[in-house]
């Protein structure tokens, strides 16, 4: 008898829990909760690729600074030597000026005698 009693529980169990078909407020629920899922399916899909992007936006940004350092780091690099060089070249640019203003500021004051005689003796002469 306490076998046939058990056998009714374990019986009696099952047709309780989920062998019987489940009321049609239980089938709306469920549809309910699986139509909530899948839209919660979908935000999750599209806050991951704009994590996924945002990613690799940072890591873009991140190279291109990278980059950047280095471009600068080789400008200042080279740049010196060539203003000191273009420095250098306006210099002498500069001097020859001065030099060409020199001489011509020294014609403009002592004519050049083509014929070879001072002018001292040509008025004595005279």
């Amino acid at each position: 008898m306490q076998r046939w009693l058990g056998l009714s529980v374990v019986v009696g169990l099952v047709m309780t829990t989920g062998c019987s078909t489940p009321s049609e407020e239980s089938r709306e629920r469920l549809a309910v909760l699986e139509a909530e899922a899948e839209e919660l399916d979908a935000v999750l899909d599209s806050v991951e690729e704009r994590l996924l992007g945002n990613q690799a936006m940072l890591q873009t940004w991140q190279e291109l600074g990278r980059r950047h350092q280095e471009v600068t780091q080789l400008h200042c690099q080279t740049s010196e030597p060539h203003i000191l060089a273009r420095m250098k070249h306006y210099e002498k640019m500069e001097e020859r000026v001065r030099q060409t203003h020199r001489r011509s500021s020294v014609a403009a004051v002592d004519p050049v005698l083509t014929s070879g005689k001072s002018s001292k003796s040509q008025h004595g002469a005279n």
